[in-house]
């Protein structure tokens, strides 16, 4: 509590020295659900509650609030074919609990719009893409794509970060099963990029709530340490 608490302080205090200063946000944070006809109606309901659960949690709501004159911005929505994103949750701006709470109970009381169409990771970072170009500007930007297989319809990974603007946007993935199959390192060869970024690993869906939360706290406090870094403000000496 104490380190986190004066990580807080010390960049709060970088922030208002800093020319980015001005910017309405300290992370731009989108939250991919996958629904692709692989996720039965059960481990879809464990990713909408254990998202929930994730972001809830005492120490996911204090990472979240830590620095209060630079907030989080959050969307949510859920992907799986060509054609098949629908948005869970708009741009919300989370300034206090309630807004963290509200957002959750947002993501509990979804249901899927989609069961029975293939896994396009492609067309859902390009669906991510115009999330991040009419959102709210922030010192960062990142996207969580969550999943359970490989891209199986319609352009990949790579070519979508070549035709979208998501060269200023860190992807990280939480792969869910998968170990025997390899996915976790297609997910670390195709899916992620940017620096920094990683692979969470749920055993499976109801280890879900434990990886989000897990990855969510690594996001929020790498943010916060990456931009006192990069403004001279830690190791300098």
């Amino acid at each position: 509590m104490v380190r986190r608490n004066a990580l807080a302080l010390t960049f709060g205090a970088a922030l208002v020295a800093a020319p980015t200063a001005s910017a309405e946000c300290r992370l731009a944070l989108v939250l991919a659900l996958d629904i692709s006809s692989s996720v039965d109606g059960a481990e879809d309901r464990l990713q909408r509650d254990g998202l929930a659960a994730a972001l809830t949690s005492p120490e996911i709501v204090e990472a979240i609030l830590a620095l209060p004159q630079q907030p989080v911005a959050i969307a949510v929505y859920e992907w799986s074919g060509r054609y098949q994103q629908d948005l869970l949750v708009d741009w919300t701006m989370l300034n206090t609990r309630d807004d963290v709470v509200g957002v959750a109970g947002r993501v509990a009381r979804s249901i899927r719009s989609y069961a029975d169409y293939p896994t396009a990771i492609g067309y859902s970072l390009g669906y991510a893409a115009g999330l991040f170009e009419r959102g709210p500007k922030c010192l960062y930007s990142t996207l969580d794509v969550s999943g359970d297989g490989r891209n199986n319809e319609g352009f990949g990974p790579q070519l979508a970060y070549a035709n979208f603007p998501l060269a200023e946007v860190t992807v990280n993935g939480l792969t869910i099963g998968g170990e025997k199959d390899g996915l976790p390192d297609y997910y670390r060869d195709n899916v992620i990029k940017g620096p920094g970024a990683f692979v969470e690993q749920a055993l499976d869906f109801d280890d879900f709530e434990r990886a989000m939360r897990k990855k969510l706290l690594r996001e929020l406090e790498v943010r916060a340490v990456g931009s006192l870094m990069r403004d001279g403000h830690v190791g300098g000496g």
